[in-house]
């Protein structure tokens, strides 16, 4: 026999030798981290966000004022009014940090506070910051900036390769959101930063809510930020990114005016100035709902593998709420409920709760694997008696504009994000927990459980209005067949499959859906 020329894979090679050199490579010493707290809210009484704040929480003594946030472009003015209203501090925390119009813009807002002074902390999720690593080493060399990285991988390009040499440590994110500014007003919720959250650029608009916050919760809030600031897993990114000069710095703000000058970004802060939000906070009309309201958030330690008792959001949610005896409405983009889930929900139909659920439908979802997780638990869950509904797609033609101001349940060209639910009229939840094995076992999470019968009776009713014109519901035929059942008015249409989609994506769902991942999802 004649011998085989012996090959040569060289891209092979070199991949194997990256991931032999960082498996062996550990994160590095934080030996030089700065120590620092929030400010206290002594020392933000007379700014100009706690002088206008102090005298509402002295008229409300316990408890907390919250204003829903489900317009887009009102969920970007609040961010950018608290950013220039502060005077003292802007924490900020979050899982995702596009270089896009609505990112670059706040990075903008930011580096203009800090130019007057404010001492401005950001804490990213190392997992959503793709092409900012230049932009956050030069504004980090800012006096006023700080910023860290959570859980950051060793290899800055490409990070997959990180994931393949450490995939239990990276596999686990934070998926944490708040804005605060000066320990005194705070942003939480569902959103991102990113344009697909905030009606920028011409993709499509995620349909979220946040929470925009004053009062007591807000200290627990910064509390919170304290621990993760402070938690093993937070690296400044003076030890993980390349250095960067001050000319760089210098570069960025310019690069951010250019952004600001665009035709899009024009366009926007167009939108943003016309926000119902701003034209009330300067006519000193923004009312704020009064409550009672408590933080559940998971202690860092659990990206580590560690779980303290009483330390994951699921459990401190699960004790918050306590036990249903009316009804349970949940909104989660990504529902996986697993069997567990569905049997919790068979028992509550049994004890006489109504339980309805809005989710994403395949036509909707970003995410494939996701719904591919979701999919097999609808008739299982339809069969123990829940109310089950998909976020559809609306015929095209309307502008972004109109889409925001349809809130919650989101029109046209739009994906479920909220997370939120409500417990028998009289508690809701609000946050970035979506109810899948992703969200109480790997991520860390943060939320608001908010004890207002005003708000929780709001979201049931519009929960009931919108999904009758914005959502499949999900029935069984006589043959225990799923039908989708979309309403156009008076004329009801069923589907027979998803709606909306093509056989080869409904059978790569299939093909997914009997993948051993969702432990993963």
């Amino acid at each position: 026999m004649l011998n085989r020329p012996k090959r040569h894979y060289p891209g092979v090679i070199a991949v194997l030798t990256t991931l032999l050199t960082i498996s062996g490579c550990a994160l590095p010493p934080m030996t030089d981290r700065t120590v620092s707290w929030s400010v206290p809210t002594e020392q933000t009484a007379d700014t100009r966000l706690g002088s206008v704040i102090a005298p509402l929480i002295e008229t409300h003594p316990g408890e907390s004022g919250v204003l829903l946030l489900e317009n887009a472009y009102d969920a970007f003015a609040a961010r950018v009014l608290l950013a220039e209203g502060a005077d003292a501090s802007l924490d900020v925390q979050y899982y995702i940090w596009q270089y896009d119009i609505t990112g670059t813009m706040l990075l903008d807002v930011l580096y203009r506070a800090a130019e007057r002074g404010v001492r401005v902390r950001l804490l990213l999720d190392d997992n959503g910051i793709s092409g900012l690593d230049e932009l956050l080493a030069a504004l980090d060399t800012h006096p006023n900036i700080e910023i860290r990285l959570f859980n950051p991988s060793i290899v800055r390009s490409p990070k997959w390769i990180g994931y393949l040499a450490s995939f239990r440590r990276l596999n686990h994110r934070m998926h944490n959101k708040s804005f605060t500014a000066d320990n005194q007003a705070t942003i939480i919720g569902g959103r991102n930063v990113a344009d697909e959250y905030f009606g920028a650029g011409r993709g499509a608009l995620f349909a979220d809510l946040d929470v925009l916050a004053i009062g007591p919760v807000v200290h627990e809030l910064s509390d919170d930020f304290d621990r993760y600031w402070s938690s093993a897993s937070a690296y400044p990114v003076a030890i993980i990114l390349p250095e960067a000069g001050e000319k760089d710095l210098a570069q960025v703000v310019e690069t951010a005016r250019e952004c600001s000058a665009s035709s899009e970004a024009n366009k926007y802060v167009r939108a943003v100035a016309d926000s119902e939000l701003l034209q009330k906070l300067l006519a000193g009309n923004l009312e704020f709902t009064w409550a009672p309201v408590s933080m559940v958030s998971d202690d860092p330690a659990k990206v580590l593998h560690k779980k303290p008792e009483n330390g994951l959001l699921s459990r401190q949610l699960a004790e918050a709420m306590g036990s249903p005896e009316r009804s349970v409405t949940l909104v989660s983009p990504y529902f996986i409920p697993t069997k567990t889930g569905v049997e919790m929900f068979r028992n509550l139909e049994r004890k006489g709760v109504q339980v309805r659920v809005l989710t994403n439908s395949l036509e909707a979802n970003d995410v494939a694997m996701m719904h591919a997780g979701y999919a097999k638990y609808r008739k299982p869950l339809l069969k123990a008696g829940v109310q089950l509904f998909e976020l559809r797609k609306l015929p095209g033609g309307e502008s972004v504009e109109g889409k925001l101001q349809r809130g919650l349940m989101g029109s046209s060209s739009t994906s479920l994000h909220a997370k939120t639910f409500a417990v028998d009229g009289e508690s809701l939840f609000v946050g970035s927990f979506n109810f899948d094995p992703r969200s109480v076992h790997i991520n860390t999470e943060l939320g608001f459980v908010i004890e207002s019968p005003e708000l929780t009776q709001m979201m049931e009713a519009r929960f009931q209005e919108q999904t009758r014109f914005t959502a499949y519901e999900l029935v069984l035929d006589e043959d225990g067949h799923l039908q989708w059942l979309e309403r156009n008015g008076e004329e009801v249409i069923r589907h027979g499959h998803d709606p909306g989609t093509g056989p080869l994506q409904r059978m790569l769902v299939f093909l997914f859906s009997i993948l051993p991942i969702e432990p993963l999802l």
